[in-house]
């Protein structure tokens, strides 16, 4: 079975009703052992089919898209979001608040998102990837976004080395320099994603 989702996966808008108010509540849950934040301001939701499954139906709800057409473009721009086996694929928010702080950090850390990286028991390291296109749509030289969508490659060595703990995230940007140990709960759901 391919993890992608298609058009059959996404139900319309009616029966996404019926559905929504449990698939929300569990989709809270798994996004709590799915989100990391490192440092003061950054986070990341590490995606899975069920959370970009979500994220389509709450779009095709706000947006009221009834067509079959509609849901496949939201299929194309969500679904190279779903990590492989061997991947993990994030969402990494910069969570500023104020107008202020927006015009002093964006500056400040453009590039930031090539500069984040897995750190794994014997020495290892997994530095993200930025997808191309997006990184054409959202990189600029003067200023960086407040969302950006990065993967992971991990060899099975990798997978195994984080298999074996401890497991740290960290942002290397020389002005965002912070790193986070993951709990045990936070590697095993990861762990789900590696392992296909």
């Amino acid at each position: 079975m391919t993890s992608k989702l298609t058009l059959d996966d996404v139900a319309d808008l009616r029966e996404y009703e019926r559905e929504r108010e449990a698939f929300r509540r569990s989709i809270i849950d798994l996004k709590k052992r799915r989100r990391i934040g490192v440092g003061p301001f950054v986070t990341f939701v590490f995606e899975n089919r069920d959370t970009i499954r979500f994220q389509i139906q709450e779009m095709a709800r706000a947006e009221k898209i009834l067509t079959d057409e509609g849901i496949e473009t939201e299929l194309r721009i969500y679904n190279p979001l779903i990590p492989d086996a061997g991947e993990l694929a994030a969402t990494m928010f910069l969570e500023l608040t104020s107008d202020a702080q927006m015009r002093e950090w964006f500056p400040k850390l453009v590039g930031i998102e090539t500069m984040v990286e897995f750190r794994l028991a014997g020495g290892r390291a997994v530095r993200c990837v930025v997808d191309p296109e997006h990184a054409e749509q959202l990189t600029r030289d003067d200023t960086t976004a407040a969302v950006h969508y990065i993967h992971f490659s991990f060899s099975p060595d990798d997978v195994e080395a984080m298999a074996s703990g401890p497991v740290e995230v960290a942002v290397t940007h020389y002005e965002y320099n912070h790193s986070v140990v993951l709990s045990s709960e936070s590697v095993a759901e990861l762990l789900t994603d590696l392992r296909g």
